[in-house]
């Protein structure tokens, strides 16, 4: 049974309906006409009924008791984006090229878990570090709970430290961890179809509040409009299906022009190592 809509003239009516299986098709009886829909919901009758039929509902009861009150709430929190994102991120390979990276050092805490805490508070509701901390009180994160903001601040810095192997010359900013997680994901993913043959390649600019920037932190042209602040520019490149392959950050006075070579070094780079796609991958 359920609820049905029917206009007569120039008002609707609500009516209850059943369907019934007659001669090898449904049919549908109305069993009842319970009045004008308006004036069912101006009167409040229509929220009584069905708060009335609730009672016979077991999961419709718990909701009814919850909303009058009647119903003690110890906490609550939500589930729906982190168990959606922790899967990608699982599925894509981030969390197992984080962990391969992170090798046989020790911090003493899981430093996978901080950096998939502060990738979905940027997809959930951006903003800083320790903010990051607050809105996570809401969700339920399987494995952030002993985490505390200096954990975050470390989780950061490595994946900013700096890499032994030297850069090109032009590279214009050192190769860090960052790097070899956007490249193990890329080898990861890539099949015998994979090039480099078409990439798209934007650029925009970030600025600092406060004192932050004291390493790319430069004043240029920003394309936020605020050129009293100090920023960065970072760069994303995406293959011809849209999914992105990796990202720069360079000093804040970089002009466009000057981050192409190093794009295109770095390309170069990445598929020279992958033997099948060598000479055929990028220009």
């Amino acid at each position: 049974m359920f609820f049905r809509q029917k206009k007569v003239k120039d008002y609707v009516y609500l009516q209850i309906v059943e369907n019934r299986w007659e001669r090898g098709k449904t049919r549908q009886q109305v069993l009842a006409t319970v009045g004008r829909l308006d004036q069912l919901r101006d009167s409040g009758q229509l929220d009584a009924l069905l708060e009335s039929g609730a009672r016979f509902a077991q999961s419709m009861l718990v909701l009814s008791e919850h909303r009058r009150g009647e119903l003690p709430s110890l906490s609550t929190r939500r589930i729906g984006a982190p168990m959606v994102f922790d899967r990608l991120w699982r599925e894509t390979g981030c969390a197992a090229v984080i962990e391969q990276l992170l090798g046989e050092r020790s911090f003493g805490f899981p430093v996978e878990r901080a950096i998939f805490l502060e990738v979905l508070h940027r997809l959930v509701a951006p903003g800083s570090d320790r903010s990051c901390f607050a809105w996570r009180d809401a969700y339920r994160i399987d494995g952030s709970e002993e985490l505390d903001l200096h954990h975050a601040y470390r989780a950061m810095a490595w994946l900013g430290e700096p890499l032994e192997e030297q850069a090109p010359a032009e590279a214009l900013a050192p190769r860090c961890t960052k790097d070899r997680i956007e490249e193990a994901l890329f080898a990861r993913q890539r099949d015998l179809f994979s090039g480099l043959q078409l990439v798209f390649f934007d650029t925009t600019s970030i600025y600092f509040e406060g004192e932050g920037g004291e390493t790319l932190g430069h004043f240029g042209h920003s394309k936020d409009h605020r050129n009293n602040r100090k920023q960065m520019v970072v760069g994303v490149i995406l293959d011809q299906e849209g999914r992105p392959i990796c990202c720069e950050m360079w000093p804040g006075n970089t002009t466009d022009v000057k981050t192409l070579v190093p794009i295109t070094r770095r390309l170069k780079l990445i598929f020279n190592s992958l033997p099948e796609l060598r000479g055929d991958s990028c220009p």
